[in-house]
């Protein structure tokens, strides 16, 4: 999972960038990216968070009217600065890219970029892959004389090549700005505009948090497989594309997007609260009777908050968060989570003390962080804690671009409910169901894989051992 932007106007795109990332820096927080087309590519990347990366220096060097940013966090390739985004590409023409997701047939793409082009991609980040393939399609068609519909096809020929999740936003030198999503839309990508004296000026994003920073206006998602091209004169050129079944990313509305985000129509904040909600039923099914709901924060807060307000009981601050502290959830290593919760959370003993609460967090993957939570509130005084999940069982590995990982970590693909309650410490263990899951977004297709094992694309199983076999190799 990474932040992505892209932006086309009648001035200089930096700072638009710039603050776009900033507004994205939850998504991803290994590396940082940044290029801009004036007469040639101005690139700029490296290690860390935006803010670590780039300086006012650097601004005066990423001059143009057009320009992409990334922030990444880490599921294909190693963490180093060579697999950092931006990509680009001058020969036979110019062109930039950055994308959102996860390629699936990696190897396979690898193999037929060498023997059918004499390509040799020089990292493992499969961003590599989509813009060398989309390169080879492009070259098919009269470089001298470009039209909206060359790109289109050579899009769609790639989307079909192409298999797993992602959103792209490319710079086409002397031409435009192009973004498109896989067939089955797993990944968002919004399209904004703003309105000036001169005239129209577009942007892509991951979220439309970023755009409410710069002032302009969401116009809309885009669709499963959608092509938009905004040429050089800033007119707005669209296309269908490659599309199949819709199967957007249910844990960005459980977990990753900012709560102020519109995605999917859909208001991430709203969203949760509705989660929370759903969950009430099942702690009264449960015979459970809370003094106070409290949230791991911030993913938690919005589900909590409607537990609280179905339940008729007061939510509380029960932790406070060091905000200087990355999401336990991308950080890279087992050991590495458990320090960020040890050092981004602490219990407020004066509102736990003497409580039986209800915690609630957005999902729980490998249980320790669930662990640690419970014996800080313990630790504080709490008499009993019920822990809450605002998503169901996680019993399958995502393989689009969330790094859940490998399924013998996954707490809930071989420990009953029982053992996972015994094992977090906790009094009680309530989960969302998959059914209400799937009911409060009957009308937007969704991907719910990590809870059924049902995957969109193709060859899933062969794909999981892939992966599986690729991380325990890492680790050894």
């Amino acid at each position: 999972m990474c932040g992505i932007v892209g932006f086309t106007g009648n001035h200089n795109v930096v700072y638009d960038i710039v603050l776009g990332l900033t507004s994205l820096q939850h998504r991803g927080q290994d590396a940082a990216g940044i290029v801009t087309f004036k007469d040639y590519f101005h690139l700029k990347k490296g290690l860390g968070l935006v803010s670590q990366v780039f300086e006012e220096r650097h601004f005066k060097r990423l001059q143009g009217n057009i320009g992409l940013g990334h922030v990444r966090y880490t599921t294909q390739g190693s963490n180093d600065l060579q697999n950092a985004q931006p990509f680009s590409a001058n020969y036979p023409f110019g062109v930039a890219m950055v994308h959102n997701g996860n390629v699936t047939n990696f190897k396979e793409l690898r193999n037929k970029l060498y023997h059918d082009y004499h390509i040799l991609p020089e990292t493992s980040n499969d961003l590599e892959l989509i813009l060398y393939v989309f390169a080879s399609e492009l070259i098919k068609k009269d470089l001298k004389d470009i039209q909206p519909a060359d790109i289109f096809e050579a899009v769609k020929a790639t989307q079909q090549i192409v298999k797993g999740a992602y959103s792209v936003i490319a710079v086409i030198a002397n031409h435009g700005l192009l973004a498109f999503t896989d067939p089955h839309g797993i990944r968002p990508l919004v399209l904004g505009r703003q309105d000036s004296k001169e005239g129209s000026l577009y942007g892509f994003a991951s979220e439309s948090a970023c755009f409410d920073y710069l002032g302009y206006e969401l116009v809309r998602d885009l669709e499963a497989g959608e092509i938009i091209y905004i040429d050089n004169n800033l007119r707005l050129h669209t296309s269908d594309g490659y599309r199949l079944e819709k199967a957007f990313c249910i844990f960005e509305h459980i977990y990753f997007a900012r709560e102020d985000s519109i995605i999917q129509q859909r208001l991430v904040a709203a969203e949760r609260v509705k989660m929370g909600r759903m969950l009430a039923n099942k702690v009264k099914a449960a015979g459970l009777q809370p003094d106070i709901v409290i949230d791991v924060p911030t993913s938690g807060y919005f589900a909590a908050s409607g537990l609280a307000e179905a339940l008729g009981i007061p939510y509380r601050r029960g932790f406070v968060k060091n905000s200087f502290i990355g999401r336990s959830f991308i950080s890279p290593t087992q050991k590495e989570r458990e320090e960020v919760v040890k050092k981004k959370l602490n219990p407020i003993k004066a509102v736990v003390k003497g409580k039986r609460v209800a915690v609630v967090d957005d999902s729980i993957v490998r249980g320790t962080t669930s662990k640690r939570i419970v014996k800080m509130l313990r630790n504080a005084g709490a008499t009993e804690v019920y822990f809450i999940s605002a998503a169901p069982p996680i019993t399958n590995p995502c393989v689009y671009g969330i790094d859940m990982a490998i399924s013998t970590e996954l707490i809930a693909s071989s420990k009953t409910h029982e053992e996972i309650c015994n094992y977090i410490g906790s009094d009680a263990l309530v989960y969302q169901t998959i059914e209400d899951l799937q009911q409060l977004y009957k009308t937007l297709p969704c991907c719910y894989a990590c809870f059924t094992g049902k995957y969109p694309v193709e060859d899933s199983d062969k794909l999981l051992s892939e992966i599986e076999q690729e991380r325990m190799e890492a680790k050894a």
